[in-house]
Parts: C-alpha cells; sequence; structure tokens
C-alpha cells in the first residue's frame, strides 16, 4: 500500500494527489514491454543482422507491440529462417563437402560448397538490410514463402 510523500497518509497507485494534505504525489513508472520504444522499420531492420538478427526477431514475435504489425512480423520469421538456414549450412551442408573437388583429372583443394553457400546466405542478410532499410519488403526464395506461411498461421 502506498503512502503519501508528505504527510504519510495511505493513498492509492491511482491518485495524483494525498486526500489529506493535497500534495502531488510522484508518478510511478509502469513497467516497460520489449519493443516499445521500438519503430516497426527499427524493428525490421534488426531482425536482418548477420548471425545474430534471430534474437531481436525472437523479441519482436514475443512482444505485444507487434502483435498485429503483419509486416514487421514478415521480417522477424524471415530473419529467423535465414538463420535456421545458416545453421544448416554450417552444420550439416559445409562438413559434408568440405572435400576437395575433381577437376581435369586432378585432384585440387578449392570452391567449398559450404563456404559458397555461407557467402551467399551472408549477402542475403545485407541485401535484406538494405531493402528494409528503404521500407521496401522483399519475399526472399523459399524462405520468404515460410515467412509468409507463419504471419498467416498466427490470424
Amino acid at each position: 500500500m502506498p503512502f503519501c510523500c508528505q504527510c504519510g497518509s495511505a493513498t492509492t497507485d491511482a491518485d495524483t494527489y494525498c486526500g489529506a494534505c493535497g500534495t502531488r504525489q510522484p508518478v510511478t513508472p509502469k513497467g516497460k514491454q520489449a519493443g516499445n520504444g521500438l519503430s516497426p522499420r527499427t524493428a525490421s531492420i534488426l531482425c536482418y543482422i548477420p548471425v545474430v538478427g534471430w534474437m531481436p526477431a525472437i523479441v519482436v514475435l514475443a512482444s505485444q507491440r507487434f502483435r498485429k504489425a503483419r509486416e514487421v512480423r514478415f521480417h522477424a520469421f524471415q530473419g529467423i529462417y535465414l538463420f535456421v538456414a545458416w545453421l544448416l549450412v554450417d552444420w550439416v551442408i559445409a562438413p559434408l563437402y568440405h572435400l576437395p573437388l575433381w577437376h581435369g583429372g586432378h585432384l585440387f583443394p578449392g570452391i567449398f560448397v559450404g563456404g559458397i553457400l555461407k557467402t551467399v546466405i551472408f549477402f542475403g542478410w545485407i541485401f535484406m538490410l538494405i531493402k528494409t532499410s528503404q521500407e521496401e519488403t522483399f519475399k526472399l526464395p523459399l524462405l520468404g514463402e515460410l515467412a509468409e506461411r507463419s504471419v498467416a498461421e498466427q490470424r
């Protein structure tokens, strides 16, 4: 139970002034929710930070503020799926194809499939950062469709 800052009389949380002495009571700040200080554009951009964008994407998806913001949620899902693609390449595809390639009868260490795919995904993140900062919605092949389905299922 709160008390008056001047006379010590009992007050409620909703009281702006003390009922006994009339002194104005200090305003108690309410708890901040995740994402309250972010604009939709900034929240969308944060979802595409290379390698760590999945963290802000989860915050965006969990925040009440962006619950009905379809475009922001699309970017959050697409950012998460881009990170999952990175993990698949890093943990599954790269170890499988980290073998030297055979070319023209000579075995040579050369282009590794995992490295190429990681580079493509990294440039995908950069591309999406640029597109989102210009407030353009771009659906990446396959991942964009998955993100659209994920947003549609939550309605």
